[in-house]
């Protein structure tokens, strides 16, 4: 037995990136997981306990990526994977030609892997701000492994 090598195959699960939720505790406001994506509840209804004992909860979330409408419904007493969703906020130091930012962290080092935002507004304020040289705080949403920019706003100078 012990001159067996044992292989293990190892594999990111995902499981990290969300956690588990009853179902019929998750609000309005509040986040979900459907269909592999991460969104946001703007609708929560539930639904009498039908013949075979199970409420059901059906919910209308809207990605907090692509801003895709998605609906689930699910029994309330079951769980659903709710999306660890953080926000950050850096200060904009470039745009490059590649249509990528290069931002400054809170430590001090640059991040530059983050795309421009696809939100046409937000493309253009975030554009003619820099053009005009003001300084520019960015709020970049960040879940399941994907990051976004969902905000921006000018800081007067100091």
């Amino acid at each position: 037995m012990s001159d067996e090598e044992h292989h293990f195959e190892s594999s990111d699960a995902g499981a990290s990136k969300t956690y588990p939720q009853q179902a019929g505790n998750i609000r309005k406001g509040g986040h979900i997981v459907i269909k592999g994506r991460p969104c946001k509840v703007v609708e929560v209804s539930t639904s009498k306990t039908g013949k075979h004992g199970h409420a059901k909860c059906h919910f209308v979330a809207i990605d907090i990526f692509t801003s895709k409408k998605l609906e689930d419904i699910v029994p309330s007493s079951h769980n659903c994977d709710v999306p660890h969703v953080n926000r950050v906020d850096y200060q904009l130091i470039d745009i490059s030609e590649d249509g990528f930012v290069s931002l400054l962290t809170d430590n001090g080092s640059t991040k530059d892997d983050l795309k421009l935002p696809t939100d046409e507004a937000l493309l253009t304020q975030l554009k003619n701000g820099f053009e005009e040289g003001k300084d520019i705080v960015v709020s970049v949403m960040s879940a399941m492994g994907e990051e976004q920019m969902c905000a921006l706003k000018e800081v007067a100078p100091k």
